[in-house]
């Protein structure tokens, strides 16, 4: 493990959304139980189509009387133009937050230097925003929302060493966790192919949720035929989107990857087939089932 270190994440961005309605209006369209996200804990969730399909995915936590979530910048308006058309007659503010940034805090010790444990998703009050253990992995580290202004100084202050975006994205990349829509394709992809439920980011006791039905059979109908990995690369680093093949047939597709670790989507038997090399043109994979996934 690396020392200590941060990155303040620009790739990321914040929305509140407040109210006295703010749980229950959350509750009904996304995959975890938001009742859980509160002073001491934050979550993992997504949001869905009506037929299950990925929208976007988020972390969620509290502060004072707001439920923050911590998404793609790139696709924040999309998903604030989403939450807006389920509001109604929900007593919910739905608002961009451009005052605060989200930083990782990774590395051997980081979490200890913000005051945290080692269980997923703990969370605290830090420096004029909230902290928490990443609530799909402790060993990803820790999240951070804090004021834009002064960010980097309070971590700097607490002991932990300035790092790089694609530092955070090494980990991360080595530990198999996707990246939102790097790694899912909108409008197709599902939470169980890609390790959502590994990954506490479902809770199949809250109720219906939105895309709750269709998830929940394709677990019980056992027609998850596919797997996010992560893989090691040998040769030119695929294009998002390049087939993977072994022995001349498709057996996935390649999404996320810097330098020679990926991951990409494979079919269970092609993971489960090392006798036969996997090829994106040129290219050799090397797929890799990660310690946390139950497949």
């Amino acid at each position: 493990m690396p020392k200590p270190s941060f990155a303040i994440l620009d790739d990321r961005a914040l929305i509140a959304v407040t109210g006295e309605d703010r749980c229950a209006f959350l509750q009904g369209l996304v995959s975890n139980d938001v009742e859980r996200a509160g002073p001491g804990r934050a979550v993992y969730a997504a949001f869905l189509t009506a037929q299950g399909k990925y929208l976007h995915d988020f972390f969620i936590a509290a502060q004072d009387d707001a439920l923050l979530l911590d998404c793609e910048a790139a696709r924040r308006d999309d998903l604030l133009q989403r939450l807006s058309m389920y509001r109604m007659r929900s007593k919910v503010t739905i608002e961009p937050r451009a005052d605060l940034r989200v930083a990782a805090a990774f590395g051997e010790g980081a979490a200890g230097k913000l005051g945290l444990g080692e269980d997923r998703g703990e969370a605290k009050t830090w420096a004029g925003g909230v902290a928490f253990i990443d609530p799909r992995l402790a060993v990803a580290g820790v999240r951070a929302i804090l004021p834009s202004d002064g960010a980097a100084q309070a971590l700097e202050k607490a002991g932990l060493a300035p790092a790089k975006p694609e530092d955070y994205d090494d980990l991360r990349l080595s530990l198999g966790l996707p990246d939102g829509s790097r790694d899912l394709i909108v409008g197709k992809s599902t939470l169980l192919e890609s390790g959502f439920e590994e990954l506490a980011g479902i809770d199949w006791d809250k109720g219906c949720f939105l895309g709750q039905e269709l998830t929940a059979r394709t677990r019980y109908r056992g027609l998850v035929k596919k797997r996010l990995v992560p893989v090691t690369i040998d040769g030119a680093l695929p294009e998002p989107g390049e087939i993977v093949k072994q022995d001349g047939r498709e057996a996935g597709e390649m999404r996320s990857g810097r330098g020679k670790r990926g991951l990409a989507l494979l079919r269970l038997e092609a993971i489960e087939n090392t006798g036969d090399p996997l090829a994106a043109g040129e290219t050799r994979l090397t797929p890799h089932k990660p310690d946390w996934a139950a497949f």
